[in-house]
């Protein structure tokens, strides 16, 4: 299987960035193709609305969605890792996901999705907002949700390495 990886931390040795790492390693192991893009250190500009790409291609900026277009689109399982910032996902993040729409006819294939995420509070509230959002995307898109990591109460890297969300990432990677 093709898996594309999206993250959105601009912390490389982050709580999320942890969990990808997992996920990837297991993903691996169980002998999948992996594409990692971390959206934080890419030139991403985010959509402006123009509709010169007529929802179908191309976008009028070339920067880095170019190398990451061939790979999603290619992709049979989106990977998308955050950590939470004001209950949702990071800016990065979005503004990748904002850039599908110059690719949105090509999008809307039977492609599989997971959700990783972190997150410092531990409210049993804390991922509605973002888990919703995932879930409209993939409604919209057809896609289908096959796994989610959501790590509540890790808002360093320490403390996360103290709990099981950096196994369930592994574990997941490996069954998908």
């Amino acid at each position: 299987m093709k898996i594309t990886v999206l993250t959105g931390s601009p912390h490389k040795n982050g709580t999320s960035a942890l969990l990808a790492d997992k996920f990837i390693e297991g993903a691996k192991k169980s002998g999948h193709d992996v594409f990692r893009f971390n959206a934080a250190f890419e030139d991403i500009k985010p959509c402006i609305g123009c509709d010169r790409c007529g929802m179908n291609g191309p976008c009028i900026y070339k920067d880095s969605m170019n190398k990451l277009f061939p790979e999603l689109l290619a992709a049979d399982l989106v990977v998308f890792v955050t950590p939470i910032y004001y209950w949702g996902m990071t800016a990065q993040l979005k503004t990748v996901i904002d850039r599908f729409y110059s690719e949105n006819s090509k999008m809307h294939v039977k492609k599989k999705a997971v959700l990783m995420a972190t997150a410092y509070d531990a409210n049993n509230w804390t991922m509605d907002a973002l888990t919703v959002h995932y879930k409209t995307l993939l409604r919209y898109l057809g896609w289908e949700d096959v796994g989610m990591v959501l790590a509540v109460g890790c808002g360093v890297r320490s403390d996360i390495e103290r709990t099981d969300f950096p196994n369930q990432a592994y574990q997941l990677g490996l069954k998908v």
